[in-house]
C-alpha cells in the first residue's frame, strides 16, 4: 500500500511541530533551572563571601572584587547546571572546550593586568603604605593620593601626579620614611679642610633650630661622615613629625637656614671642587 502525499505532508508537519515542541521544552527547563540555581545561588554565596572577607578585616576594594568574581562564577555554573538538566551535553562539552581556550587566551592577553590586580590585592591587605605615606622606590617618590586594586597614584615633589601600576611596586623595594612617628632628615655640607670643624658644627645646630617642624627630641647632630678629595663632609641631621612637616619642605628650609649662617663666618665655606694642571706650552714656528 503506498502512502499518499497527503499522508506523507501530515506526518511531516506533526515531526515538525513535535521537534518545535522538544526544543520550546527543552529550553524552557533550561531556563527555569538556570533562573532557579542563578537567583537563589547567587545571593547566598556572594552573601557568604561578602561576610567573610568582611569579617577578616579585608580591604573593602578586596571585598568589592571578590564580590564581582564570585556573580561571575555563579553564573558560569548557573549555566553549566542549567545545560545538564536541560540535557544540552552536547553544547555544554563544546562550551566547556570553547570556555577553556577562552579563558587561555585571555590569560596570556592580560597577564601584567592580572599581576597588577594580584599586587594590588597585597598591597591592600599588608599595607606596606597607606594613602597619605611618603615613600621612595627605585629612584623614584613622592606622596600615595590613592591605591586601587591595578594602580597606585602618587604625587611627587614637583606637583606632579605619577600612576604606578601596583606590581612595579610590589617587585620593588619600598621604603615608607612616615611609617614610624618620627623622620629623619639629612643633608652633606662640604667645608673646607683648612676650616674649623666645631664651629661649623655649631653654626649647622644653630640652624637647624631655626627651622620650623624640628624637634627638640633627638636632637639635632651634624657628625663628620666623609672625607672628600675637596672637603670634609658634615652630614646635618633633624627629626620631624610626618604628619606635622613635609620631610622635602624641611630640608630646603634647612638647606637655606644652613647657608645663610655659613655666610655670616668669615672663617667658613663652602669649598668647590678644582683642577690643577701642571707642564710646559711650546710654541712652534
Amino acid at each position: 500500500m503506498t502512502a499518499t502525499p497527503i499522508a506523507i505532508s501530515a506526518l511531516s508537519t506533526s515531526a515538525i511541530a513535535l521537534s518545535i515542541i522538544d526544543a520550546l521544552v527543552t529550553a524552557l527547563k533550561f531556563a527555569v533551572a538556570f533562573g532557579l540555581l542563578y537567583g537563589i545561588g547567587k545571593p547566598i554565596v556572594t552573601r557568604a563571601v561578602r561576610e567573610s572577607l568582611t569579617r577578616r578585616g579585608y580591604e573593602r576594594a578586596i571585598v568589592r572584587t571578590a564580590v564581582r568574581v564570585t556573580s561571575v562564577v555563579a553564573a558560569v555554573v548557573a549555566v553549566a547546571l542549567a545545560a545538564t538538566v536541560a540535557g544540552f551535553g552536547v553544547v555544554l562539552s563544546a562550551f566547556a572546550i570553547l570556555g577553556g581556550a577562552l579563558a587561555l587566551a585571555i590569560g596570556f592577553a592580560t597577564q601584567d593586568l592580572i599581576a597588577n590586580f594580584v599586587a594590588g590585592i597585597f598591597i591592600l591587605q599588608d599595607k606596606p603604605f597607606t594613602v597619605g605615606d611618603w615613600i621612595k622606590w627605585d629612584d623614584e617618590g613622592g606622596i600615595v593620593r590613592d591605591i586601587d586594586l591595578r594602580v597606585t597614584k602618587v604625587e611627587t615633589f614637583d606637583n606632579e601626579l605619577v600612576t604606578v601600576p601596583n606590581a612595579d611596586l610590589a617587585n620593588a623595594a619600598v621604603t615608607n620614611p612616615t611609617a614610624n612617628e618620627r623622620v629623619r632628615v639629612g643633608y652633606d655640607f662640604g667645608i673646607g679642610y683648612g676650616d674649623d670643624i666645631d664651629r661649623a658644627r655649631a653654626c649647622i645646630l644653630e640652624a637647624a633650630r631655626t627651622v620650623d617642624g624640628v624637634l627638640d627630641e633627638p636632637k639635632p647632630a651634624a657628625p663628620v661622615t666623609e672625607l672628600g678629595d675637596s672637603a670634609v663632609v658634615l652630614t646635618g641631621r633633624v627629626w620631624i613629625d610626618p604628619d606635622e612637616d613635609s620631610p622635602k619642605a624641611t630640608e630646603f628650609a634647612f638647606v637655606e637656614a644652613v647657608k645663610k649662617r655659613f655666610d655670616e663666618e668669615d672663617e667658613i665655606d663652602f669649598p668647590y671642587p678644582t683642577t690643577e694642571l701642571t707642564g710646559e706650552v711650546a710654541v712652534a714656528e
